[in-house]
């Protein structure tokens, strides 16, 4: 295996709560109150929408699609939504540091190093709103067979703490059976004295709509003891992650770091990584540019 490369969770699409758009010439986040499902090819208009956007409303029977039938691709939650700390340099695009809380990778004078990570509030060299949370789920949509999963990346502590929170939970009670679990995710909103009483929207998880949660955990003893039954090695699966996972430094390939920044890192005091003021975003072109002068092949 390669050292310093990151294997993770084949990914073809992407989960979104917001959007980018033009606007006097700037290209702004915006905030949205549904989900868009897309491919990971983007066109002059955007991100490409993924059949499963237009078939999963059409099931629902509604315009704005505000839950997703989902399972988790492992037991272990931690696997399943990726979290840290992480700085970018917001001139080169740069990942220059990336920590737990406890300890961080940061990029310096002398190279990579190892220092203490007090947490992006305490800490003096990503202070001003310079270091974020930095979240990625990855889960299957739609009860998909293989192993392809869909990613929805965030910034917002509300969905990290939600989500990590509930996949701990059942977890538990269903004896460590996450990942045979039928869930789906859900849009909920909130306000706040921080956000001028104007909702903030984030992602939670739940069971699915139509069971009660000792129905969904029956299901998941069924669905593993067909899976045992067919010699698919769940356990074995997590070890093959967890050492992908442990393989690289940083787990943010230099390809996806332009959207990372247009998306979530324009404004250092954002809340869920969907809204923006124009006079305070950094022209994100001109990122692109620098970048592809860096990296000719992309």
């Amino acid at each position: 295996m390669i050292k310093g490369l990151a294997i993770t969770p084949p990914v073809i699409g992407r989960i979104s709560i917001g959007r980018v758009i033009e606007k006097n010439g700037q290209r702004l986040p915006s905030k949205d109150d549904q989900f868009t499902l897309t491919q990971q090819v983007q066109n002059k208009d955007g991100w490409i929408l993924h059949p499963l956007d237009e078939q999963l409303r059409k099931d629902q029977n509604t315009e704005k699609l505000r839950t997703i039938p989902v399972r988790m691709l492992f037991n272990d939650p931690e696997l399943n939504l990726r979290a840290e700390y992480s700085m970018f340099d917001r001139k080169s695009g740069r990942l220059v540091c990336v920590g737990n809380g406890t300890q961080c990778n940061r990029l310096t004078s002398e190279g990579m190093q190892e220092l203490e990570c007090p947490g992006s509030s305490h800490c003096e060299f990503g202070k001003g709103g310079l270091c974020k949370l930095y979240g990625r789920l990855t889960v299957q949509v739609n009860d998909e067979k293989d192993l392809n999963s869909f990613i929805f990346r965030t910034t917002g502590y509300n969905s990290i703490r939600v989500l990590l929170a509930r996949m701990m939970y059942y977890n538990a009670l269903s004896g460590g059976l996450l990942a045979y679990l039928p869930l789906q995710l859900r849009l909920r909103s909130k306000s706040t004295t921080m956000s001028h009483r104007t909702p903030i929207f984030y992602v939670d998880l739940e069971v699915a709509s139509d069971m009660t949660l000792e129905d969904a955990i029956a299901e998941a003893k069924a669905r593993k003891a067909q899976r045992d039954e067919l010699g698919l090695d769940q356990a074995a699966l997590e070890v093959a992650a967890k050492n992908g996972f442990a393989n690289g430094l940083a787990e943010i390939s230099d390809d996806d770091i332009p959207d990372i920044m247009e998306e979530f890192y324009p404004h250092p005091q954002q809340d869920e990584g969907t809204t923006v003021e124009a006079h305070n975003l950094q022209p994100v072109t001109a990122l692109k540019s620098r970048l592809k002068q860096h990296n000719p092949q992309h």
